[in-house]
């Protein structure tokens, strides 16, 4: 992969859905993470048909799961849970992401969660999703992020892959919202690989 081109991704927030996958593939998408868990105990059981659906259109697929302060390791677990049931720990499938937003979920949460799920799941490649100001003042990566952590970051300035902060793993930038387009609800981010990471640095 060359600098400036780079394959492009979408994420799914909570309860978002999309209708038409294989037009989704048809724009060039290649991947997308698709929230699945919350906190200790939300489950969305429709996201299975969204995971099947994205894999028939040939994008690889991960779950995503938004923390909430408290209980990383039984946050991870659920996700694992989940992930074990939808068959996205596969090889080839994307990462798991763990979303960082809510506030009170820092350092110690984001390392707690990767060590529970690699020892869990049997996998080592995860990532972490937060927003830009996060990652300034919040997240301090060099106190997990080893060479199998990814990490992505949300920053809208419609440059894509060029979120405009480094740090050696960070490999995805969510640089603009969906569009409003026929057969997609919700909160779905737009996204981009960040030079030099290739789509098979995210996958399982």
């Amino acid at each position: 992969m060359t600098e400036g081109s780079t394959e492009r991704g979408i994420n799914l927030a909570l309860h978002a859905t999309v209708a038409d996958w294989d037009a989704v593939r048809s724009g060039a998408v290649s991947f997308a993470s698709i929230t699945v868990t919350e906190n200790t105990n939300w489950l969305d059981r429709g996201a299975g048909k969204q995971i099947e659906a994205a894999q028939r259109a040939g994008i690889r697929t991960g779950i995503r799961h938004y923390a909430r302060p408290g209980a990383p390791h039984d946050q991870a677990e659920l996700c694992v849970r989940a992930g074990r049931g939808l068959g996205v720990f596969g090889p080839g499938s994307l990462a798991p992401t763990l979303e960082v937003e809510a506030e009170g979920v820092d350092d110690r949460f984001v390392k707690a969660w990767i060590k529970t799920v690699r020892q869990s799941a049997g996998i080592q490649r995860v990532v972490i999703y937060a927003d830009y100001g996060l990652w300034l003042r919040r997240l301090h990566p060099q106190k997990w992020a080893d060479r199998e952590v990814v990490l992505w970051v949300a920053r809208h300035n419609d440059i894509p892959g060029r979120p405009g902060w480094f740090h050696p793993r960070l490999a995805l930038h969510e640089h603009s919202s969906a569009p409003p387009m026929p057969g997609v609800s919700g909160p779905i981010g737009m996204d981009a690989l960040v030079y030099p990471f290739t789509l098979a640095d995210l996958l399982l």
